[in-house]
């Protein structure tokens, strides 16, 4: 969940296996940076701007942490967000990335709308409980935070936002959840239409290696990068470009937990089982975070 579906979502959910190879056309921009993301100071003082809000007193040390990974400022400026855009986050987890974007857009006088999990039978309790500590959460503090706006999202769920009205829609570390549930191809389309002509639909996911049959129940957390631009131009996207930034050739994908073996989610069991005190972590904390692609895709104008 936004910890992507983030870290809640390894509770709740599945994903897909494979990775690392690039599909032929893409066009890539190399990240140029690995490790911990550079802020500059000057930036971080000044109000509003995105290095302002990643180095934010606000944000939790938990969360902090993961930024060497997952690199908000140049991951956010790679998808074209502005102060005065209007961002969908769909499923954004815990609030990775909303302790981000909504006090930027919030202060630059945009707008920040979660797309939480539809959640309306008996067994969805534990997303709608996920649901209501992220609403307490985000609505309490309207100072910092803003009027964060509320959607669902889900197979049975209406649309995000009225046609043409989000400048971008984010598909953070979430597809596998949808591949496994039945509900990707309507992830993508429910994007579209909520997009204004000319808006951009930004992904991050762990990358699977191209080459094996891509496994449709997304079972491992890993999902190849074709499959997903596959998934976006049935939707009417067009590709922009691919972007490194995230990318992690540790990762080799071959974990016994699949992805939800590697932090921040850490797995020591089978689904279901409890934890297991014994499980040596040790190697999977040295690899670190998955292998992600960074795609970037427009609608047409």
């Amino acid at each position: 969940m936004s910890t992507g579906l983030g870290l809640g979502g390894v509770a709740l959910l599945g994903g897909l296996a494979g990775c690392g190879d690039k599909s032929p056309d893409s066009e890539i921009i190399p990240d140029g940076t690995e490790g911990e993301e550079v802020i500059d100071p000057k930036l971080a003082k000044q109000d509003g701007t995105l290095e302002w809000a990643v180095s934010g007193g606000w944000r939790s040390q938990t969360d902090k942490a993961r930024d060497k990974y997952r690199h908000p400022i140049g991951l956010l400026n790679f998808f074209e967000i502005r102060p005065k855009h209007t961002v969908i986050d769909m499923w954004p987890g815990f609030g990775y990335m909303t302790e981000i974007l909504s006090p930027y857009l919030s202060h630059g006088k945009g707008q920040y709308i979660a797309a939480l999990f539809e959640s309306k039978s008996p067994a969805d309790q534990a997303m709608a409980a996920l649901n209501a500590k992220y609403r307490e959460r985000f609505s309490g503090n309207k100072k910092l935070y803003g009027s964060v706006e509320f959607t669902e999202f889900g197979p049975e769920s209406p649309q995000l936002l009225p046609a043409g009205s989000a400048d971008c829609v984010l598909m953070l570390l979430v597809i596998q959840d949808w591949m496994m549930r039945g509900s990707v191809e309507k992830a993508f389309e429910d994007a579209y239409a909520a997009l204004k002509p000319g808006g951009i639909l930004g992904v991050e996911q762990h990358r699977a290696d191209i080459g094996a049959a891509q496994d449709p129940a997304g079972a491992k957390g890993y999902v190849q990068e074709p499959f997903v631009r596959q998934l976006a131009a049935e939707a009417g996207f067009q590709f922009v470009q691919a972007s490194e930034i995230n990318a992690n050739p540790k990762d080799d994908k071959d974990h016994p937990f699949g992805v939800w073996t590697l932090p921040p989610y850490r797995q020591t069991a089978e689904r279901g089982q409890p934890p297991n005190p014994e499980f040596d972590g040790a190697l999977y904390e040295s690899i670190g975070e998955s292998d992600r692609m960074t795609l970037k895709f427009r609608k047409p104008q």
